[in-house]
């Protein structure tokens, strides 16, 4: 039952840990790797805390303890830190990479315009007329990338199961590059207190085939 417990968080509608698009899965692996190799760290640790508790007591000279000091220090201090960072970014930053509007070889993203303030949403779809408030439509399988900003204070667009969070700072626009697997509801949050409203400040994601995605635009473009 406790390992049912720590595995609840792994689902639901905000859960990072389970992904539905490429740049999520980026942070999901990640997440997952990150865990594994602190996990081994941790392990290593206890393992040469109970060595350390249990050996039994070797004399020796104070030059051979001064040298046995030495090379705990240098492998502790300086070998284990090192070979951590180097493997840490050896998988950090091609996941780091995946998770980035990069241009595209055979595609040009679809561009969609979102204004945060409080305590609101505002989606704008490029080259069209369409505007929705809270609601954010997709396209499945299609690159989207989300052009934020924010009309007052500093918010945070972050939709965790298709990728990681960026923030929306005023007087500047930042893209991230959304996609989903396949069509959806998703559930966005805005994940920097911005006030009073802040905890209702909410995105339904709604993601379609690309065919409706595209008779929901001509229909909501023909109710302005």
């Amino acid at each position: 039952m406790s390992i049912l417990f720590f595995l609840a968080g792994c689902s639901g509608p905000q859960s990072a840990l389970n992904p539905a698009g490429p740049s999520a899965h980026a942070v999901a692996d990640l997440w997952w790797g990150m865990l594994g190799f602190f996990v081994l760290v941790l392990l290593t640790m206890v393992a040469l805390w109970l060595y350390a508790m249990w050996r039994k007591p070797v004399s020796m000279t104070k030059a051979q303890a001064r040298r046995i000091s030495s090379w705990w220090i240098i492998g502790g201090g300086v070998a284990l830190p090192t070979i951590s960072i180097i493997t840490l970014l050896s998988f950090s930053i091609p996941m780091g990479f995946r998770m980035l509007p990069l241009p595209l070889e055979e595609q040009t993203p679809l561009r969609i315009e979102v204004t945060a303030r409080q305590w609101l949403w505002q989606i704008r779809y490029a080259d069209t007329r369409v505007v929705t408030m809270n609601e954010l439509h997709l396209p499945a399988g299609i690159p989207v990338d989300v052009h934020v900003s924010s009309a007052d204070v500093i918010h945070s667009f972050w939709v965790p199961r298709l990728s990681g969070k960026i923030d929306v700072i005023p007087g500047r626009t930042n893209i991230l590059r959304l996609q989903a697997d396949a069509p959806g509801h998703f559930r966005g949050q805005c994940s920097e207190f911005c006030g009073r409203g802040h905890a209702h400040m909410i995105l339904s994601v709604v993601v379609h085939t690309p065919e409706e995605f595209e008779a929901w635009l001509e229909e909501r473009g023909k109710e302005l």
